[in-house]
Formats: C-alpha cells, structure tokens, sequence
C-alpha cells in the first residue's frame, strides 16, 4: 500500500508556517509524519537521508519549497519564484538550489502546488518541462479575517502595512511618502528582530513619531489591526499571492497596491487603490491621504477556502498514491 509522509517542519508565523498550519489538519488522506529535524530551507538538508520516503510506493508531500532528493517521490508546494528575483550571492545560491535539487524533485514528481495564477505562470516559466503538471490549489483566509465592529477607533485614522523589510515589500517607498503626508500615522505589523533597523530607518526621514512598528500579533489581534485602518498599504513589487491584501479585504477594508504586482492586483480587484508608479513616493503620498481623510469600507470577496485548498492537495496526493 502506498504511504503519504509529510514534512511537517514548516511551522511559525511567516507565510509558509501559516500555510502548513491552514492546510495540514484539513488533508483527508492518511499521512505519517517524516519525522525530520532541523530546517527545511537549507541547502544540505536537500541530502539528507529520509529513511522510509525511499520505498518505491512512498510519497513525500511538503507544504514548502524544501526539496529532499533521496525521498523516491516528493510533491512541492512552491508558492512563489521570489527567491530567483533578487541579486548578489544570495541569488546566486537560491539559483543553483532551484535549478538543482528543487527542479530535480518537480520533474521526477512530474507534479508540482502553487498558490495562485500569477506563481503558476512563473513556475511554468521557469521548469522547463511541459510535461510536469502545475495545480494552483489557491489559499485560503483564516475565519478570523470578516468584516465586525472594530475595538480600534478611526478618530485618529492610520494606514496598516503587514510584512518585513525586505527589498520586494518595498516597504521604503512608504516610508518616503510619508515625507510628504504629514496626516498619516503607519502601523507596521513586521519581524521582532527587524524593528531596530526599520525604525532606524524611518528615523532618517524624521518621521519616526508617525510609524508604531508591532511584531508577534495573533490572528485575532490582527484582524483588529486590519478593521481599525483606514486602508492596508501592500506596496510589493513582487508577490507569489499577497496574503495580507486578502485578509485586508476579508474585513472590509481597502487596499492600496502597485498596479504591477499580479498576485496582489489579482487579489484586490478593484477593492482599494492601484499606484502607478512602484516608487514614486508622491503617488504614494496621494494615495495614502486619500485613503485616510475619505475611509471607506469594501465588500469581502467569495472563495479562498482553506477547506477547498487542502481537497485540492488531497486530490492531488491520492492520484499520485493510486
């Protein structure tokens, strides 16, 4: 009889940890741990020995990007390409992971997940492989994300910013119209161990007094964080789905995105404001001031199930194990 084991190391509250945590109890298949140690995003945890997932009728499924070639078969969850995108030597060993261990374990799976239309495209793009076929499961919206009464007051309105610093968030763009918008406070909900240097940052533009960084929120209290804002600002240059555009308008509350990032324009449709510019910190600035002296609230979109994502996972392990 075929056996399913699971990676189950991607816990934590970055996307991929909440994902894991979404999809895994929802699954309908029977599935055994795999019982690994260590993390899943290093490059030599891709050879390590993976004990019984060598059997010829095993089947590895991860939620993540974390390949394990001895594993006989091993299905993916690759929710986006953003790793290949950026520069220096970083880049350059994501690369030769993608091209190497990750594409290796794709073909020969001759299957691979993805979150959206926008990931899909790219991964087309990038294996090479027609013959490998690529299932956009989608995401789903934790229940915690639905229009209620708000506990924070818009009296004093503030935009929301959900993310890190790194350079695809385009986090500085925002920081830099806030220069101009002398009206708008930020409320930045990032990683603990990135405050110091982004406040360092906003200090540099003298409007520190305006950005209140938070780290370590629950659904709940972010869910709050969301309904209290008079927009979510989501200025990501690139984006494999965009989950805080989505738990935004989930409840209610517009969002203000470059028109260039697919996964989130994708998303949004309509639901906020589209900048046209990735940079240009006075359309920015336009766009935030808008936004807080107008507040408006948007209608939440159908779908984005976490329920429907794990039968679409399901489906596609059981006909891997048939």
């Amino acid at each position: 009889m075929s056996t399913l084991f699971v990676d189950d190391r991607y816990r934590g509250a970055h996307g991929i940890g909440r994902y894991a945590a979404e999809v895994l109890p929802r699954l309908t298949v029977p599935w055994e741990p795999l019982g690994l140690d260590g993390s899943p995003f290093t490059a030599v945890d891709a050879f390590r020995g993976v004990g019984p997932a060598t059997a010829r009728d095993a089947l590895v499924y991860s939620p993540g990007y974390g390949a394990l070639v001895r594993a006989r078969r091993q299905l993916l969850t690759l929710h986006d390409l953003i790793q290949l995108r950026g520069s220096g030597l970083s880049c350059w060993k994501f690369a030769a992971y993608y091209a190497g261990p990750v594409r290796d374990v794709v073909r020969r799976t001759g299957v691979v997940l993805t979150v959206s239309e926008t990931s899909a495209r790219a991964i087309r793009t990038w294996v090479g492989d027609d013959a490998v076929e690529i299932v956009n499961a989608g995401n789903g919206c934790s229940a915690a994300f639905s229009p209620a009464e708000a506990a924070t007051s818009l009296a004093d309105p503030y935009v929301l910013f959900v993310g890190n610093g790194r350079a695809h968030k385009n986090l500085d763009t925002v920081l830099d119209a806030l220069v101009v918008a002398r009206d708008v406070r930020l409320v930045a909900v990032v990683p603990e161990h990135e405050i110091a240097d982004l406040d360092a940052r906003a200090g540099r533009r003298s409007i520190g007094d305006r950005v209140h960084w938070m780290s370590g929120v629950d659904d709940d209290e972010l869910a709050d964080l969301y309904r209290g804002a008079a927009a979510t600002v989501m200025p990501s240059t690139l984006e494999g789905f965009g989950l805080p555009a989505l738990e935004s308008i989930r409840c209610g509350v517009p969002v203000i995105h470059w028109s260039g990032c697919e996964a989130v324009a994708e998303i949004v449709v309509g639901r906020g404001w589209a900048v046209g510019s990735p940079d240009d910190p006075q359309e920015w600035s336009s766009a935030l001031t808008a936004a807080v002296q107008s507040p408006r609230r948007v209608d939440p979109p159908p779908g984005y199930d976490w329920g429907r994502t794990a039968q679409i996972i399901s489906d596609t392990i059981a006909r891997l194990l048939d």
